[in-house]
């Protein structure tokens, strides 16, 4: 149900034409800002069995591909667990992919590299973890912090002995090492994708939960004071799933306000919801429905102005639309806007945004034959 109601409802959106295709075949975008651009990362195929893990920068409304970050046959590609970069101080950037770690479906490890120039070149790959077990370690969330960055993983290294998957979290230094592992929650979902972000007292994380009885709510966590705080759910949708729904939680940061967006299927009715924190995510206010009636999910959020930009998948009948609108902290939101046309299958994958100065980029794949990643612009109606 929805709350309150803004006293004047925010502006509408205006999509722009596809700006950027990456090559046939091409899956798994993620985007972030750099030094008032936007760098989209994503992977193709390269021949032979291998794929590449590529990026490409816009500034002023133009794109440039640099070098593949790395090619290889040993890649874990996957349509939810997406590699990233994250653009650090200085024209340092941070990325991370996954390679496979053994002949299990899901043994895969997160392999880390620094550029010092921009993605144009990178340094000797290095993995966070210390654990080398033939298990999952993937839905990683790269954020800016201190003088590089923080690192949260899911770590599968207690499901070798049946034993339930964990929350994971590093600092990552400029020099391209790992700081010390601390384990943010010892039973978490086994598949869904993490976010966090950097609040002005601290930072913030999301995830999804997992009770004793089976409950995937979405829970927050704080860092603070070299640890991290006691999860406080986000909402309490008392979602009972008895497995993992591959449906992640985003979240984004200005100051200490933050905008969280999630999933949820929830009495067997989906919803997409957004909520707000005032205090760096200590607490959260009260949730307000985002989707039009049908929602598959697979969330992103940004800040654009004083509202929460958030996307989603939503169903039409056989098949889906990249929807967005802006929702504020009073539960104000704009009509939803279709970015793009696409299957509501696995195959689009998430969809992905960012905001750059007046205008937000959204990513997204296209499912088919000659389909592949695909990026346009949005900007504010009147």
């Amino acid at each position: 149900m929805l709350a309150g109601c803004a006293t004047e409802p925010p502006a509408g959106i205006v999509v722009g034409p596809v700006e950027f295709s990456a090559p046939a075949g091409s899956l798994a975008p993620s985007l972030a800002a750099a030094g008032g651009g936007a760098v989209l990362s994503w992977l193709e195929p390269a021949g032979n069995g291998r794929f590449a893990f590529r990026t490409a920068v816009r500034r002023d409304g133009a794109w440039s591909a640099n070098d593949p970050v790395v090619v290889s046959d040993s890649l874990f590609v996957n349509w939810a667990d997406v590699p990233s970069v994250q653009p650090g101080d200085d024209g340092v950037w941070l990325a991370h992919w996954l390679r496979r770690a053994g002949h299990g479906t899901y043994a895969y490890h997160v392999y880390l590299a620094v550029s010092p120039d921009e993605g144009r070149s990178w340094g000797t790959p290095f993995v966070p973890h210390a654990d080398r077990s033939e298990t999952e370690h993937g839905f990683a969330a790269l954020v800016p912090w201190m003088d590089g960055w923080a690192a949260l993983w899911l770590d599968g290294r207690n499901t070798a002995t049946d034993n339930p998957m964990t929350l994971r979290f590093a600092t990552v230094a400029p020099a391209g090492t790992a700081g010390p592992e601390l384990e943010v929650d010892p039973k978490v979902c086994d598949c869904c994708q993490t976010a966090v972000a950097r609040t002005a007292s601290g930072l913030v994380a999301v995830y999804r939960d997992r009770s004793d009885g089976e409950i995937r709510d979405i829970a927050s966590r704080r860092f603070e004071g070299g640890r991290w705080t006691e999860p406080r759910m986000v909402s309490d949708d008392g979602w009972h799933y008895p497995g993992c729904p591959v449906n992640g939680p985003q979240l984004d940061a200005r100051g200490d306000t933050v905008a969280v967006a999630w999933f949820t299927g929830a009495n067997e009715i989906p919803h997409v919801y957004a909520a707000f924190s005032t205090d760096g995510g200590r607490s959260w206010g009260p949730r307000f429905q985002v989707d039009d009636g049908r929602p598959a999910g697979r969330v992103d959020v940004a800040w654009w102005g004083g509202q929460a930009l958030v996307s989603w998948i939503e169903e039409t009948g056989e098949a889906g639309e990249v929807r967005v609108r802006l929702v504020d902290q009073a539960g104000g939101r704009t009509p939803g806007t279709t970015v793009a046309h696409t299957p509501a299958s696995r195959a689009a994958g998430f969809p992905r945004l960012v905001v750059v100065g007046d205008e937000a980029v959204v990513a997204w794949t296209q499912p088919g034959d000659s389909g592949g990643v695909r990026v346009a612009a949005l900007a504010r109606g009147s």
